[in-house]
C-alpha cells in the first residue's frame, strides 16, 4: 500500500482517541454544519445522519493520518540512528 507501508505494522497502533483524530471529526461535523446553512436548513437539527457521518469519515481519516504521521517519524529515526551508528567518529561522548 502506498499510504502505508507493510514496515508500519511493526509499530504500536496509535490511541484512537488522539489529537488528529478528534480535530478532523471535529471538522467534518463543522462541515455538514455549513452545509445545512448554506442550503437554508435547520443548521443542528437537520441532517443529524450526515454529521454523524461526517465526523465519523474526518475521525477515521485523523486515526491514519496519525498513523502515517508515527510511521514517518519512526523511519526518520530509524535512519538517523542508523547513520550515527556507521559514523562513531563524528559523534563522539561528551566527557
Amino acid at each position: 500500500m502506498v499510504f502505508l507501508p507493510d514496515e508500519a505494522r511493526s509499530l504500536p497502533p496509535p490511541p484512537l482517541v488522539n489529537k488528529g483524530s478528534v480535530w478532523l471529526a471535529l471538522t467534518g461535523w463543522l462541515a455538514a454544519l455549513l452545509d445545512n446553512g448554506f442550503a437554508q436548513r435547520p443548521i443542528l437539527r437537520a441532517g443529524v445522519h450526515r454529521q454523524v457521518l461526517f465526523a465519523s469519515v474526518g475521525w477515521f481519516a485523523g486515526y491514519f493520518l496519525v498513523k502515517r504521521t508515527e510511521y514517518v517519524h519512526a523511519k526518520v529515526d530509524r535512519e538517523l540512528l542508523a547513520y550515527v551508528r556507521q559514523h562513531p567518529e563524528d559523534f563522539k561522548q561528551a566527557g
